[in-house]
C-alpha cells in the first residue's frame, strides 16, 4: 500500500524545508538518538532497520521518494524507534521538529495526509508480524519480493530490481541466510527472479505471486 504524500503534500513540505543530500551507506537517522527532525526523500532510497534483543539488526522496510521519515519522534519526542540508512544516493529536505509543528499547523490538509501515513504504517507492522506466523520462510521472501519491486523497483532488463542484500532480505523475512538462500534458488530456478551480488530482478511479477501464496 501507498502511504507516501500527495504530489501537493510534498511541494508544500518541500517550500518549508532545508535540502539535503546522503551518500550510500550514511546514516539519516539513528536508533536511540535524540534528534527531532524529520525527513521528506525527494530521491533515492534508504532501509528502514531496528536493533533486536540480540543484537542483530533487523530490516524492517524500505522507503523511497515521497515518503517522510522520523515524524514520530518529532511529534512525541521521544527517541528514535529505528535506524535508517541509504541504499542509493539520496536526496530530501529537513525540518526539524518545531518547523514540522509550526507546518502541521498551517496546512491542516497535508497534516490529515501525515495521520493517515502513520495509521496505515501501524497497519503494515502488523500485517508483516501476522504473515510471519501464517507464511513458510519462501511465501514470506516471496511477498517482500513483490511487495519491493512493487513499491520500490526500478525497471531493469525483463523486469524490476530491488536493491537490497540477500542478508537484509533475510532480516526482513525472519529467518536464516540459508533458509532464504534456498527459497531464491527454487524462485531462481523457476525464472521468477535473478540473484545479483546486492540486488534482486524480479523477472515473472505471476510466479513470484504464486510462490507468495504457496500455491506455485
Amino acid at each position: 500500500m501507498n502511504w507516501r504524500l500527495s504530489a501537493d503534500g510534498q511541494r508544500r513540505l518541500i517550500a518549508a524545508g532545508t535540502p539535503r543530500r546522503w551518500s550510500v551507506g550514511q546514516v539519516l537517522i539513528r536508533e536511540s538518538e535524540t534528534s527531532d527532525h524529520v525527513v521528506l526523500l525527494t530521491g533515492g532510497r534508504v532501509k528502514v532497520s531496528v536493533t533486536a534483543p540480540s543484537g542483530r539488526q533487523v530490516l524492517m522496510a524500505i522507503r523511497g521518494p515521497g515518503d517522510l521519515l522520523g515524524e514520530v519522534a518529532a511529534i512525541d519526542g521521544d527517541v528514535r524507534s529505528a535506524t535508517i540508512t541509504a541504499l542509493t544516493a539520496v536526496e530530501g529536505v529537513s525540518l526539524t521538529s518545531a518547523e514540522f509543528h509550526r507546518f502541521m499547523l498551517a496546512a491542516p490538509s497535508v497534516t490529515v495526509e501525515l495521520l493517515k501515513m502513520v495509521v496505515g504504517r501501524l497497519r503494515e507492522s502488523t500485517q508483516r508480524r501476522l504473515e510471519n506466523g501464517a507464511y513458510d520462510v519462501p511465501a514470506r521472501t516471496a511477498r517482500l519480493l513483490v511487495d519491493y519491486a512493487r513499491e520500490y523497483g526500478e525497471p531493469v532488463r525483463g523486469g524490476l530490481t530491488v536493491k537490497l542484500r540477500q542478508s537484509e532480505l533475510a532480516e526482513a523475512a525472519g529467518a536464516s541466510r540459508e533458509a532464504v538462500a534456498k527459497a531464491l534458488k527454487v524462485f531462481r530456478d523457476a525464472g521468477a527472479v535473478r540473484t545479483n551480488r546486492c540486488s534482486f530482478d524480479v523477472l515473472r511479477m505471476d510466479l513470484l505471486d504464486r510462490f507468495a501464496e504457496g500455491i506455485a
